[in-house]
């Protein structure tokens, strides 16, 4: 049965033509190329194939859709990125993981704080997916504190010198680069690494029981050289960091309503059909109940991040409604897909029901891009004007 989409407020009516246009592609391509494929994989832990599938989203403009057309992108607004995610997440999490990487955390940075010609070398060429980026942000160490990163860049003349180490990165080991952030005596600076340069080296993580088909790993730099060119000039100071997390951190809020929407769908036609006691296990009240809080957390979450994404496009959006709409939707995605499981009984442990792989996946999304806690504080910093991310001890 072809998805047809959770609407109870009619946010249909607020989109334009050119916006549906977008996410019905998109909708039609995942579910004709993609979602059959992921059932097996995530059951098996095996990375869906993106080197192969990469360049089959850059034709129909998944990758890189709000950077300018003139270097490759889409040119899109960012409601229909976050549409894209929407339907990206609804079929696995991983997916809309890829793409917000390539398109916020590696393309985003290149056409803000790169030059010209690193744009004109990089941003075509990830578009059309016939090259993959990953972020190198995270370390064994270092998660939410940014700031305290151990991995260091040591310029000699021309060249940076790199040492350190990247933790949970996806796309880590079949990137063709790095995009790795690392601190110098200049302040926080991004490199650009090629795959296969010496002392880079890119391995995946296995036995994770969340975002299992999609390619998570550690990079790790022994002395690795970078000259000054593949440098980003742009980007010098904590905050460009943020800048470019605040790009994922939006494609999560409406990922997130992905999730839950295939939860909400799956569960209300299962309870349709599932009979118990001579009726439809929908005929009761304490199962009517679980349905309608899905609905009104998912028509909440659709209100949200509609409105950020006009506010994003209309250049008005803080960096703390993006940490709102990411601390909601992901944990009203949580609630609805522990619901569903629960409203399966036996079967919501099946893979043969998304409920169970997309529980999986989202509580890795409830801890990447900002844990809930952190997004705590940011709001609470905002609203109060005191900051409790540190202690004197």
């Amino acid at each position: 049965m072809a998805f047809k989409g959770v609407d109870y407020y009619g946010i249909e009516e607020l989109l334009s033509d050119e916006e549906k246009m977008f996410r019905n592609a998109a909708r039609g391509f995942l579910e004709k190329e993609v979602e059959p494929l992921v059932v097996n994989a995530f059951h098996k832990e095996e990375l869906l194939n993106m080197k192969e599938l990469a360049p089959k989203m850059g034709e129909v403009g998944m990758i890189g859709a709000t950077i300018p057309q003139e270097y490759g992108g889409g040119g899109a607004n960012y409601t229909q990125f976050g549409l894209l995610c929407q339907e990206l997440e609804r079929v696995d999490g991983a997916l809309r993981s890829f793409v917000a990487v390539q398109s916020g955390l590696v393309m985003y940075p290149i056409w803000q704080f790169g030059t010209e010609e690193q744009k004109r070398k990089w941003l075509p060429q990830m578009a059309s997916g016939k090259i993959i980026g990953c972020f190198g942000l995270t370390e064994p160490n270092r998660g939410s504190d940014v700031g305290g990163m151990e991995t260091v860049a040591k310029k000699n003349g021309n060249v940076w010198v790199l040492n350190g180490a990247k933790e949970w990165i996806s796309e880590a080991s079949t990137a063709d680069f790095a995009l790795v952030y690392a601190r110098t005596d200049e302040g926080v600076k991004a490199f650009l690494i090629p795959r296969g340069t010496e002392g880079f080296t890119q391995t995946f993580t296995d036995k994770k029981g969340a975002m299992r088909v999609g390619d998570v790993g550690t990079l790790a730099l022994n002395d690795v050289k970078v000259p000054e060119e593949d440098v980003l000039p742009g980007s010098t100071r904590v905050k460009h960091v943020f800048a470019c997390l605040n790009q994922a951190r939006f494609g999560i809020s409406w990922g997130a309503i992905g999730a839950a929407m295939s939860c909400y769908e799956t569960a209300l036609n299962y309870t349709k059909q599932r009979e118990q006691f001579g009726a439809p296990i929908a005929a009761y009240q304490l199962v009517q109940r679980d349905l309608v809080n899905m609905l009104i957390e998912i028509t909440k979450a659709q209100l949200l991040s509609y409105r950020l994404g006009r506010l994003l496009d209309a250049g008005k959006a803080k960096h703390q409604q993006i940490s709102l709409a990411k601390k909601n939707n992901v944990e009203m995605a949580r609630m609805c897909a522990r619901t569903a499981r629960s409203l399966l009984g036996a079967n919501g442990c099946s893979y043969d029901y998304p409920p169970i792989r997309h529980m999986g996946n989202i509580e890795a999304v409830y801890t990447y891009q900002g844990t809930d806690f952190i997004h705590t504080l940011i709001l609470g910093q905002d609203i109060t004007g005191i900051q409790a991310f540190t202690r004197k001890l």
